[in-house]
């Protein structure tokens, strides 16, 4: 599909033959374009270009898991930010509207709420004048399609070498005994979560269904053993938390780690991040990643205790 729009030419590439022109405005993601296309992460259809003649004025692409037939994620939104990328701000936050729309018209089934947007940041991204107004810019194209800023988030890295902390004694750790026992527990950790994705869901379903829709979502499509994943009890067995370290397509990760309410402020967040540190570390990796909302105080600090550091930040918004 190509949509001609006065000097404007918005479609999607002819393939990965065009990955070259694709990949013209910097990002992150641009050195992985390639193997997700291979993998089925990522299909021509949804990568679409704004070209005037045959120069790119910007892009939009999203992601999906392999084998769906819709995409997860709208991870790619970019603007020419060079001077002449447009003929001025405005223009290009217009010439980024137009694309938006016409690809999600395309893209999207009708009638479906648009999966979310993340935009991978530098954690300082605030300080300089250049990368600050180029988020607002493409935020702002964002909202004028209906989207609105949900949560930003820290991206934490581990390192080898990175002292992990000594078990206390004070919690024990066993494998998750089924997907029942882990969907209770997620249900039970709503009730007070500081997680943005997590109130949001509450305000539009039940806990068991947003523990549900998380774990199909995420939890279901990691790569690595379940084995890994593990409960955190007391001596005496009774549950007081739970982590999932696992694998996605890129990372070691740790997947999902929560403390139940009747146990918070305890510490115990400590003694089982250590735990799912110490899981992964075992499998010789070069790196743990993980991350958590700016706002989660306690979590935010817990992984700065653990030695983790913050190399990257993420900006999310939704459409309602």
């Amino acid at each position: 599909m190509t949509v001609e729009k006065n000097d404007l030419t918005l479609r999607p590439i002819a393939g990965r033959e065009e990955l070259d022109l694709f990949s013209r405005l910097p990002y992150a993601l641009n050195e992985e374009l390639g193997d997700d296309l291979a993998a089925g992460r990522r299909r021509p259809e949804w990568m679409w270009v704004a070209l005037r003649g045959d120069h790119l004025l910007a892009r939009v692409a999203w992601w999906g898991r392999t084998g769906d037939d819709t995409p997860f994620l709208l991870d790619i939104l970019d603007f020419d930010d060079s001077d002449d990328g447009g003929g001025g701000d405005g223009d290009r936050v217009d010439i980024g509207v137009r694309l938006l729309r016409t690809a999600m018209a395309a893209v999207l089934p009708a009638g479906t709420r648009p999966p979310e947007y993340s935009r991978f940041l530098p954690p300082d991204w605030r300080a300089g004048e250049v990368t600050r107004r180029a988020v607002e810019d493409r935020m702002a194209a964002l909202e004028r399609t209906g989207a609105r800023p949900l949560v930003e988030r820290l991206r934490l890295e581990w390192r080898p070498g990175t002292p992990i902390p000594e078990p206390r004694g004070r919690l024990a750790f066993r494998p998750v005994r089924d997907t029942e026992e882990i969907l209770a527990l997620m249900t039970r950790v709503l009730d007070g979560t500081l997680d943005a994705h997590g109130r949001d869901d509450l305000g539009r379903m039940s806990a068991r269904e947003a523990a549900v829709g998380h774990y199909e979502a995420e939890l279901a499509h990691y790569r690595s053993p379940r084995d890994w994943w593990r409960i955190a009890t007391l001596p005496d067995g009774e549950p007081v938390g739970f982590l999932t370290p696992a694998r996605n397509d890129y990372n070691p990760v740790i997947g999902y780690l929560a403390v139940l309410p009747e146990h918070r402020g305890n510490g115990y967040i400590d003694e089982i991040l250590a735990e799912g540190t110490r899981i992964l570390s075992a499998q010789g990796v070069p790196r743990i990643r993980a991350a958590t909302d700016c706002g989660n105080t306690p979590m935010a600090n817990a992984f700065q205790r653990a030695g983790y550091v913050t190399f990257e930040r993420t900006i999310t918004m939704t459409w309602r």
